[in-house]
């Protein structure tokens, strides 16, 4: 199954980086529009972050049917298929005549590019020896992080020295020469593809899962915690363009830079879980993110800053500990369904949530916003005791074969 040699290894690794890039480009980029969107087509800022949260939510619900369907497809080309489907779909999205039509197509967007995180795991998973999956599955992360910072931040760039068209459409123009780079290094497939099962047996094994009290928590945490992230990164921007601080749209799309502190700080979770446990390294990331939410009040670029950088550290420090635990506590072969639905529920989450704290701050200001992700995260610590206290063994869905 695993001869390869080290050559092609690299090439995987390298393509689904590429790969990874193009999605989360895609998928993200509107997030440092949304000011622009709003002052465009004259609405509120909630009703502008749908541009984003249409594209959370279609990525959360397709998923898992479209992961399932492609697994018995083929990865390479399912994965080439919507990554070419969605580039073309962010040109769609640049001429947009309405908000309607834009949130349509980036509805459609998230949907079409559901499968894909998935699918290059699993691709590595299957194709990559255990002793050479680490390598490939970090360029995936990396390209996965660079991939959403980077859309942001051309997005916020082009947008400041031309407009929200010109930067949806340059986007979708490095989106598709990730996907040029995707196909050309992707090496043959060395598996074939997955036996077939059906949709009973998909259902049967969501269903039990979802009765562990363990794999419902964190689930439910990772809702909130994403929906809380998304609140902040979707409104800040819009606080940081009015006085006291007035900053240019480019300037404040400068913010996204603080996921370089996230990203080192899924590394220490990462490597701190190991060595005290996942589950104190939960608690101690709400708690930094809860305190950086309030700092943010205070009415100094610096302290917003700040307070910005701990609630982005907070974030990934209890994401990558929650979904460590999770993945823990659950049996042999069904890591791969619970970590979809750990998925499911991050992404649903971002996408209401998002949408929740727009009408908290069109109503409130930033103090609202401040308040509604203060009573998410409270939520992700209620959730994370009922967690703590279960000590129950982990339930092992029986799929029929």
């Amino acid at each position: 199954m695993f001869e390869r040699d080290r050559h092609a290894y690299r090439r995987l690794g390298w393509a689904t980086a590429f790969g990874g890039f193009a999605t989360f480009m895609a998928v993200h980029s509107t997030q440092a529009l949304l000011p622009a969107l709003a002052a465009h087509f004259h609405t509120s800022s909630a009703q502008a972050s749908l541009a984003l949260s249409a594209t959370v939510i279609g990525v959360a619900v397709a998923m898992i049917p479209l992961a399932w369907l492609a697994e018995q497809r083929g990865r390479v080309r399912m994965i080439t298929l919507a990554l070419t489907v969605g580039g073309a779909l962010g040109f769609v999205a640049a001429v947009a005549p309405n908000l309607q039509a834009l949130v349509a197509v980036r509805g459609a967007q998230g949907i079409v590019l559901a499968a894909v995180p998935a699918l290059l795991m699993s691709h590595i998973g299957h194709e990559v020896a255990p002793d050479a999956r680490g390598g490939a599955m970090g360029r995936l992360i990396a390209g996965n992080t660079l991939g959403g910072l980077t859309g942001r931040l051309l997005a916020g760039a082009v947008a400041d020295h031309a407009d929200w068209r010109l930067a949806l459409a340059s986007v979708a123009v490095v989106s598709m020469l990730c996907t040029l780079a995707f196909r050309l290094l992707v090496p043959p497939s060395a598996t074939a593809a997955g036996p077939s099962r059906s949709l009973a047996d998909l259902y049967i094994g969501i269903r039990v899962l979802a009765r562990d009290r363990v794999v419902f928590c964190l689930c439910g945490l990772a809702l909130l915690l994403l929906g809380s992230f998304e609140t902040v990164y979707n409104y800040l921007g819009f606080r940081l363009l009015g006085a006291p601080f007035t900053l240019s749209p480019g300037q404040a799309g400068l913010i996204f830079l603080a996921y370089i502190a996230g990203a080192g700080a899924s590394v220490v979770a990462g490597r701190s879980g190991d060595r005290i446990g996942r589950r104190w390294i939960v608690a101690v990331g709400l708690v930094i993110a809860m305190a950086g939410i309030w700092i943010t009040l205070v009415q100094q670029l610096w302290t917003v800053l700040l307070g910005l950088v701990l609630v982005t550290v907070g974030f990934f420090a209890a994401h990558s500990a929650a979904s460590g635990w999770i993945a823990d506590h659950v049996a042999g072969g069904h890591v791969a369904l619970t970590s979809a639905l750990y998925q499911v529920a991050y992404y649903t989450g971002g996408g209401l949530g998002g949408f929740g704290g727009g009408l908290a701050f069109d109503a409130e200001g930033w103090p609202g916003a401040v308040g509604f992700v203060t009573a998410l995260l409270a939520g992700c610590l209620a959730l994370y005791l009922i967690a703590l206290r279960d000590q129950t063994p982990a339930v092992t869905p029986k799929i029929r074969r």
